[in-house]
């Protein structure tokens, strides 16, 4: 008999658009997960994957993205708490998730954020909103606004838990094959401003983070693509992100049917 397993799709800005690609190899090979978890863009792709939505439709509306079709300026920044608002997103997120709760999911799936009134994650899942949970967990510090919650202020799930490993365990998956985009920590690379350093504080946090929790949580399968120096805070390259992550699925394949058969 097969053993369940889980899929567990990491944070990673425009780089996460390589989970799509992955899902794709997947797909060609009938391969499903039993159980996925996301945090952040990981999030958006595996809500969508578990909804039912396919690699190819993902890859085609993750490809017409614009900046513009998403930026939504915030005229009160500090009242905000955030650059941007997130209206624009809700919008469009909601076109793909709709009021669909987490026990209405074809695949089980759950996504993590952060709630920063308290310091701890968030795990959302069974009758709440996926959209709500979604919107949560890439709800980048600073840049979009904060979700509030219940009695909570929620952020991106990148902030502390880049690759929510024993939340899948905690599902039930016997089997553990993670996908992180972002990988190790990269030179820095143009003009340091600002917004750059800001971002730059974050994955210097973020990368030492993950780091530790790999060494304690011990996935059974850890997979990287090979996506450069591909910036996760722009629109760019997301056509060479898809095929990276297609690629690495297409390697894994056999080593994921050893762990689960």
């Amino acid at each position: 008999m097969a053993k369940k397993w889980g899929l567990v799709l990491g944070a990673g800005g425009s780089r996460g658009v390589a989970h799509a690609g992955f899902i794709k190899a997947l797909e060609e090979e009938n391969i499903f997960p039993d159980y996925i978890t996301g945090s952040s863009m990981g999030a958006v792709v595996g809500s969508c994957y578990a909804l039912g939505l396919t690699a190819d439709f993902m890859k085609g509306e993750l490809l017409s993205l614009k900046p513009r079709k998403l930026i939504d300026l915030s005229f009160a920044p500090f009242r905000n708490k955030a650059l941007l608002r997130s209206k624009k997103v809700r919008k469009k997120m909601h076109s793909y998730l709709g009021d669909v709760t987490f026990d209405q999911l074809k695949i089980p799936f759950r996504c993590v954020s952060v709630d920063v009134i308290s310091g701890k994650t968030k795990v959302f899942s069974s009758a709440e909103k996926v959209l709500d949970g979604v919107l949560a967990s890439s709800a980048i510090p600073c840049v979009f606004k904060p979700v509030a919650y219940e009695d909570m202020l929620l952020v991106d799930g990148g902030l502390k838990c880049r690759l929510p490993i024993d939340e899948i365990r905690d599902m039930g998956a016997e089997v553990v094959v993670v996908i992180d985009v972002l990988g190790d920590f990269r030179e820095m690379k143009g003009k340091k401003r600002l917004p750059a350093m800001l971002f730059r504080t974050l994955d210097v946090y973020d990368t030492a983070l993950a780091k530790e929790k790999l060494k304690n949580q011990s996935p059974d399968l850890y997979l990287e693509p090979n996506l450069g120096d591909m910036s996760q805070y722009k629109f760019k390259k997301l056509d060479f992100a898809f095929e990276k992550g297609y690629e690495l699925g297409k390697e894994a394949i056999n080593k994921i049917k050893q762990l689960i058969l």
